[in-house]
């Protein structure tokens, strides 16, 4: 087995960590405090070809492979989550679907638009009463002639409410009123659709600076062929669009235990206690010895499970493996981080206090925790 990322792999790297330490790093606690979406970082990322690296050059994508994109994504989020997850939204669940079932009219459309950056995708599954239950949803698509028609709410959105934000794709129930038999189908609805109206954003513990906040659909009529792929299937669908993105968020879970890592080993080489650095005492180095050890074992889960969907392989075991442990690890990590700066982890101006509150959500955000072991158990064949 060769564990050595390529020579493109190795650049792609150091170019998205010198990007994210010169353009992320200086303005990341100004847009945290300020719950500012970030714009002109987007629009930096777009101009790099990173909001679409995993799909083909012909939509204008970056052509890259899964490994490379988590290789982005863990990058991004070694200095800022919301960043991160800005991207891995837009990626993972706002373009992937359009990728992956959009017909080739549908391709052509959107796909240039959404690798660029030019505008964002966003994916609307989660409701009040639809969250780990993704199958209980309610949103539902009446066909009148050539038009959808739709109504429900969606909660819990990344993206959709942003200037720059373009389309949401989202399940609903397609089967006709009456129908025993529920019949559930993703469909895409453009910002600025009439009866389409996104809620106020939510004020959250973490992930200030990215956009996440309830959607209304009333009465919002859409095109018939604005249907992604087959009536139906959008239990499948969404099913393989979440393992891919478990993928996204392991890497980013991988990210912030680095990046809080990172923190903790050069405050602990600086702070002195008794007369010596604190990175001396036992102690200290039992918990950094343990946080990098895991974070190379979690790391080569997500490598792993990255390189079983580049070879077409089923991936879905390692997905949920990797976004389970890296979840528990970035929340570890960050809290270990925290204990290492003393009272002064728990200041704004150092990072680890904004690590800390954007771990918590990876042990939620695209399948809990819980929902994960219970993916593993059934994988395993329990």
């Amino acid at each position: 087995m060769n564990f050595e990322l390529s020579d493109d792999q190795k650049l792609l790297r150091s170019t998205v960590r010198e990007f994210a330490r010169a353009e992320i790093a200086p303005v990341a606690e100004r847009l945290d405090q300020n719950k500012a979406f970030p714009y002109e970082i987007v629009r930096k990322l777009g101009e790099l070809d990173l909001m679409g690296i995993p799909f083909p050059e012909q939509y204008g994508g970056g052509g890259g492979s899964t490994q490379d994109y988590a290789i982005v994504v863990e990058e991004l989020t070694r200095v800022d989550s919301s960043v991160a997850i800005t991207l891995c939204a837009h990626t993972s669940l706002g373009t992937q679907p359009i990728y992956l079932f959009g017909s080739e009219q549908q391709k052509q459309d959107y796909l240039p638009q959404l690798c660029s950056g030019k505008i964002l995708g966003a994916f609307g599954l989660t409701e009040p009463e639809a969250g780990s239950d993704a199958g209980n949803t309610q949103t539902r698509a009446i066909l009148e002639g050539e038009q959808w028609v739709i109504n429900g709410s969606k909660q819990f959105i990344t993206n959709a409410g942003t200037d720059i934000s373009g389309l949401v794709v989202i399940t609903a129930v397609t089967s006709d009123p009456g129908e025993r038999r529920r019949e559930i189908s993703n469909i895409v609805v453009e910002n600025g659709t009439a009866g389409y109206e996104q809620g106020l954003p939510y004020r959250k513990m973490g992930w200030n600076a990215s956009d996440t906040r309830p959607l209304a659909f009333t009465d919002c009529r859409v095109p018939v062929e604005n249907l992604l792929g087959p009536r139906g299937n959008g239990l499948k669908q969404f099913f393989q669009v979440l393992d891919i993105g478990r993928i996204g968020v392991a890497a980013m879970g991988v990210g912030l235990a680095q990046g809080a890592f990172d923190e903790a080993l050069s405050y602990a080489k600086e702070r002195k206690a008794f007369g010596q650095p604190i990175a001396r005492f036992q102690t200290i180095q039992a918990k950094l010895a343990n946080i990098a050890t895991q974070i190379e074992s979690c790391r080569l889960l997500v490598q792993k499970a990255a390189w079983l969907k580049d070879q077409g392989e089923d991936f879905s075991l390692l997905a949920a493996q990797a976004k389970l442990m890296s979840g528990r690890l970035a929340v570890h990590a960050a809290d270990e981080a925290v204990q290492i700066h003393g009272g002064y982890g728990y200041i704004e101006e150092y990072p680890v206090c904004r690590f800390y509150r954007d771990a918590k959500i990876l042990t939620i955000g695209e399948g809990t925790d819980e929902i994960q072991e219970m993916v593993i158990a059934r994988s395993l064949g329990a």
